[in-house]
């Protein structure tokens, strides 16, 4: 299972958020430039990044996020206000591994399937879910999709992975998280991401015998130093195969 060690930024620091409010962030005094290379310097092999300001329809974290793309060493799988195809190949051109779409898959469809076309393994699938709803625009605006009709519509479309939130518990029921994004990643036909529910090692321990998740973005757990990357990976690992004694 791929761990996915993820910071989310505002004005240009590393935040989290409750619930998905976007005005009352949990701020951490650390430098992103630094946190980022210490997740490729423990093993990593992506990390995933939320610009919250593009969110909001700014461009303000631009500048940071493109040095982090140039000097972490790994890949970047990056989200945050991704409308229009203009700004999707903006980022790829910039050297994004992969671009996250949310509001856009609701809004046109369509022209997510066809960039998920045009850019093999480079477009992932957002389904942030309150209350049952898909959610838009920051987690503010409930879309008309259920999440597995959601899914569903876009059929074989070939994302890179669906990103599965489950923004109504957030953290606090994290069985109830699980049963959601597995009962949906039965039906995917991309790989699952989970998010939202690794607040230790032992939720990584659950996650990774849900046969169909194919990876985990930890994020709150290391800023608060619940788990390490290490650990994450460590846990990830999938267990060695019984070999049969031969006498």
């Amino acid at each position: 299972m791929m761990i996915y060690p993820t910071m989310e930024l505002q004005n240009g620091h590393c935040v989290t958020l409750d619930k998905g409010r976007l005005d009352e962030p949990m701020l951490w005094h650390v430098d992103p430039v630094e946190t980022a290379h210490s997740f490729a310097a423990a093993g990593a092999e992506w990390m995933h990044l939320t610009d919250f300001n593009a969110i909001e329809g700014n461009g303000d974290n631009a500048e940071l996020i493109e040095e982090i793309i140039r000097n972490v060493g790994i890949p970047v799988q990056l989200g945050g206000g991704m409308r229009s195809r203009e700004h999707i190949e903006h980022w790829l051109e910039k050297g994004v591994g992969r671009i996250v779409v949310g509001t856009l898959a609701l809004r046109d469809p369509t022209l997510v399937e066809e960039l998920a076309r045009q850019h093999p393994d480079q477009i992932v699938l957002a389904v942030d879910i309150w209350q049952g709803q898909v959610m838009s625009d920051g987690w503010r605006q409930p879309g008309a999709f259920t999440p597995q009709g959601f899914i569903e519509a876009f059929g074989d479309t070939p994302f890179a992975g669906i990103i599965i939130t489950d923004i109504d518990s957030d953290m606090s029921d994290v069985e109830a998280q699980l049963g959601l994004i597995a009962g949906l990643a039965s039906a995917a036909k991309a790989p699952v991401i989970a998010s939202g529910v690794v607040r230790k090692a032992d939720d990584i321990s659950r996650l990774k015998y849900i046969g169909s998740i194919s990876g985990a973005l930890v994020g709150r757990a290391l800023f608060r130093k619940a788990l390490t990357v290490e650990e994450a990976l460590q846990v990830a690992l999938p267990e060695p195969e019984a070999v049969a004694e031969f006498l």
